[in-house]
């Protein structure tokens, strides 16, 4: 009768169920393959592959192992070989049994040998069982000649062996170090011994062979195809989902890599910083092995802090396997990793970096709650974790400045700007020297950010941060890169992880996609896919944050070969990802490899924001004088010729400065020919000057990009120091960004700047029924003005001054609203404008909020002097040259 196996134990008849309780049953099956009809040479689990065809199966026989004993096989074998005896009576509870293992191997003198190993009281024995030799065979005994190996099943050979045995406590080699010899206990038609192994030994595979004891005439016993008999004790086959290190049934750790290339496995371990792993394990390609991934389950690796694998294979860094055995990888799935290599000079990247075994550290989510702000009414600030507070200005200890932990130190600077959102530039694991736009890996926060230079402290610091923000209404947005990473073919200090495990299934290896200084991963293709939303919901369910910003994210609507998809998969698989589904999702078109914009009609299913790059282009080039008004209007109404109505104006994220080109205080103070894709400004004098006639204007521009920036519709996003004057020097290059310097938030200029930020957030909440839009103004609601109230000129680029009224909507839900018509007017010209009002409604009159270009601290208020500042009829208002003005009607208190 043939029964079934699984990957733990094999089950018995019905009519074996009772006997089972009181003694142990070892079924061992002997698999053959349908096609071919050709026996296993090596021991299995479950699930087998013929040698030929490759194929799975799964036969058994009812064949059985049944020992009782009182111990775990302790006195199977004997102590002498010349006093063999018939098998002791022994008695064994099954119920003790926790961790087992049965295999069946034929000889090549058609005898079998029945393995099991087993766990149990903090060791592991293996049982050996050898029945149907030659009768020849039979009437000798036979001794066990064994060793243990890790990596290299080559170091046991035989008798004459000198290659290393690694010993354990039971059983210490000898001097010669020759294969340990065993005998067994014989009976009329089988032999049998049991081995004792203390759980520190392993893992390890035990190798050997049998030897007839006689006239040392009688041949050796082997395998059918004259192989080593070997079995892993302290090893099981694992399971191949989820990748990364998991824990499995049997509580052992399971560790589970793809690559589709790699013709071999091997999984290293470290117990500190060294340059050599402590132990190598390699991984069977029948037993680890299924389809394109190689999985193992290991016991006892308590005293290892570091793992990673070596996948061996011929390098072909063009089109072809970019895999090498002298490479030991990261684990692209490790959730927390840390360089634990002490090798310095050449050989400093043979351990690039390693996954750490640490279990992840608890934290409380207790309390934390997600904002879930609506998208009309964000207000985001873009900040890199470590220039944030990196500056010793900051006045923060060492080991928190230029962290998550610094971020929440100057929590209170982001509440008093008014925002409600931070987007964080990459926090994932990157390249130092080329910054967080060069990954190499997805699932673990830098290092460095996490205040003691390791994975542990960022995790917990960068969990502790989101809560902390959240605390205060503040969501958290990560920029993600996920189009390309750090890893160069030519380069062995470049390969840490993906191009030495599988380099043609993850990167673009197609000659006419090639980049210099990184590899362009295959972002559609199902592997890569999948690893990129299952690095996303890792931060969801794991950090809670409560966004995402893609960057180049045009590289995601490309195939491997360079085409544009008009569905991509993955873009497609994102947007109606369920757990990502109350995730802000943004796309940025800016590529961080050559510092360009890829402007793409990106496919959104209702569900993509984008970064609005024609945004900053449009209004930097009305405000330096070269605009046309028709551009300025589209980018004030929400970008309709973007954001269609099945979108709106909330999924546009406008910005006039980000973290690579000028900042705001350079856009106004440089503009060299250089700097002619900038679209900049100097307002007369290049660089630093004091001339205080250009310096009126350099601020007076400033407020200009400010204040259209948060009465645009859509979402506004300030970059990380505008607020206090951050300057580069006129560099627009992200390599020259430099530490925030905390002292000058005490300047003037910092302080009125930060004010007025603060007032515009507010005034985008108070009238959210005009700036926080989910839909495009009604055409009945809106009015256009040129000079005088006449119609403006919209495609001439000679007209600098364009006014806009906006009709307040009653509030329907209360019946009544005390909220008035906007009237916004902006001249862009080096000449004043004589601005008439427009007839305000029955009751209302005109108070002006904004006028740039008043000084400090008149040019904003919220509650102006109704006599000085009343305007009757069609009055007229003196608008200076590059100023805008704001204007709201209100009730006239009589």
């Amino acid at each position: 009768m043939a029964t079934s196996c699984s990957p733990y134990s094999s089950p018995t008849s019905v009519a074996n169920a009772e006997a089972r309780k009181n003694r142990m049953l070892l079924p061992v099956s002997l698999g053959v393959c349908r096609k071919g009809n050709i026996p296993l040479t090596r021991p299995v689990y479950a699930e087998r592959r013929c040698r030929s065809c490759r194929k799975f199966f799964c036969d058994a026989s009812n064949d059985s192992l049944q020992i009782r004993t009182s111990e775990m096989f302790t006195g199977v074998a004997s102590s002498s070989k010349d006093e063999a005896q018939p098998v002791l009576e022994m008695t064994y509870d099954f119920e003790k049994q926790n961790k087992g293992y049965s295999f069946l191997f034929r000889t090549e003198f058609d005898g079998l040998v029945k393995v099991f190993v087993g766990a149990i009281k903090m060791k592991y024995t293996v049982c050996i069982e050898v029945q149907s030799l030659p009768q020849s065979m039979i009437s000798h005994n036979l001794i066990l000649l064994w060793g243990m190996f890790r990596s290299d099943s080559l170091l046991f050979h035989g008798p004459d062996s000198h290659s290393s045995v690694l010993p354990t406590t039971k059983f210490k080699p000898e001097a010669s170090q020759h294969p340990m010899k065993t005998p067994f206990v014989r009976d009329s038609c089988w032999h049998i011994l049991g081995l004792d192994f203390d759980q520190s030994d392993v893992p390890f595979y035990l190798s050997f062979f049998l030897q007839p004891d006689g006239t040392g005439q009688e041949p050796t016993i082997r395998t059918h195809r004259k192989t080593n008999f070997c079995v892993p004790v302290g090893l099981g086959p694992g399971f191949p989902m989820p990748l990364g290190v998991s824990s499995s049934n049997d509580a052992l750790a399971n560790f589970s890599l793809f690559s589709r290339n790699a013709k071999s496995v091997v999984l290293c371990f470290y117990k500190g910083k060294t340059s050599e792993p402590s132990l190598e394990i390699d991984l069977d390609p029948y037993v680890n092995h299924t389809g394109d991934i190689w999985h193992v389950s290991i016991d006892n690796i308590t005293n290892y802090i570091g793992y990673g694998y070596r996948c061996k294979g011929d390098i072909s860094w063009d089109g072809g396997s970019s895999s090498n055995a002298h490479h030991v990888l990261l684990d692209p799935y490790a959730k927390m990793i840390g360089n634990l290599s002490s090798a310095q000079g050449e050989s400093a990247f043979m351990v690039k970096c390693l996954g750490f075994l640490q279990k992840e550290p608890n934290f409380d989510w207790s309390g934390d709650t997600h904002p879930q702000i609506p998208m009309e009414k964000l207000i985001i600030y873009r900040l890199n974790v470590r220039q944030f507070t990196k500056s010793e200005s900051s006045e923060l200890a060492i080991n928190v400045a230029g962290t998550f932990a610094g971020v929440v130190k100057k929590v209170q600077h982001l509440i008093n700007l008014g925002i409600n959102a931070v987007l964080l530039e990459p926090v994932f694991s990157f390249d130092e020297k080329r910054g967080p736009y060069f990954p190499y890996h997805f699932f673990s926060p830098m290092s460095i950010y996490g205040g003691m230079d390791e994975s542990i402290s960022s995790v917990y610091s960068m969990k502790e941060m989101v809560k902390i923000l959240h605390s205060h209404g503040i969501e958290v947005l990560l920029e993600v890169v996920f189009t390309h990473t750090c890893e160069v073919g030519d380069s062995d200090s470049q390969i840490i992880s993906l191009l030495g495990i599988d380099n043609p299934s993850y990167y673009i290896v197609d000659g006419n996609v090639h980049l210099e200084n990184c590899s362009a991963l295959k972002c559609n293709d199902p592997i890569v896919q999948q690893m990129i939303l299952d690095s996303l919901h890792h931060w969801v369910t794991e950090f809670h944050v409560d966004g995402f910003c893609f960057i180049n994210s045009s590289s995601l609507l490309q195939g491997s070969n360079g085409d544009h998809l008009p569905r991509p998969p993955l873009v497609e698989d994102i947007a109606f990802d369920p757990l990502l589904s109350e995730t802000k999702i943004i796309s940025d078109c800016w590529s961080p490899i050559d510092m360009s914009y890829k402007d793409a009609i990106f496919p959104h299913w209702q569900r993509w924001a984008e970064m609005n790059s024609k945004y900053f282009l449009d209004v930097r080039n009305f405000l330096r004088g070269q605009g046309l008004l028709s551009h300025l209007a589209t980018r004030l109404c929400g970008s309709g010729d973007i954001f269609t109505a099945s979108r709106g104006p909330a999924y546009s994220f406008n910005y006039i400065t980000k973290n690579a080109g000028l900042t705001l205080v350079d856009l106004v103070s440089f503009s060299g020919a250089d700097l002619a894709s900038e679209l900049s400004w100097n307002c007369g004098v290049e660089g630093p000057t004091e001339k205080n006639s250009v310096l009126e204007i350099r601020l007076r521009q400033v407020r200009n990009f400010l204040f259209i920036l948060f009465i645009s519709l859509g979402v506004p996003v300030i970059n990380m120091g505008d607020e206090c004057g951050y300057s580069t020097g006129g560099s627009p290059f992200y390599d020259n960004r430099v530490p925030i310097d905390w002292k000058s938030l005490r300047t003037g200029f910092s302080i009125q700047i930060i004010k007025f930020v603060a007032f515009l957030a507010s005034l985008r909440n108070r009238r959210s029924d005009i700036f926080q839009r989910k839909i495009f103004y009604k055409a009945e609601n809106i009015t256009w003005h040129g000079s005088n109230l006449s119609p403006p000129k919209w495609e001439d680029p000679s007209c600098k001054f364009l006014a806009m009224k906006l009709k307040a909507e009653k509030d329907v839900k209360s019946g009544n609203s005390y909220n008035g018509d906007l009237f916004i007017t902006i001249n862009a010209s080096d000449i004043p404008e004589l601005v008439t009002l427009p007839e305000s409604s029955a009751g209302y009159i005109w108070f002006r909020l904004v006028d740039t270009s008043l000084p400090y601290p008149y040019f904003f208020s919220s509650d102006s002097n109704p006599n000085s500042q009343k305007n009757a009829g069609l009055s007229s208002y003196e608008l200076k040259p590059h100023t805008c003005a704001l204007f709201e009607a209100k009730v006239l208190d009589i």
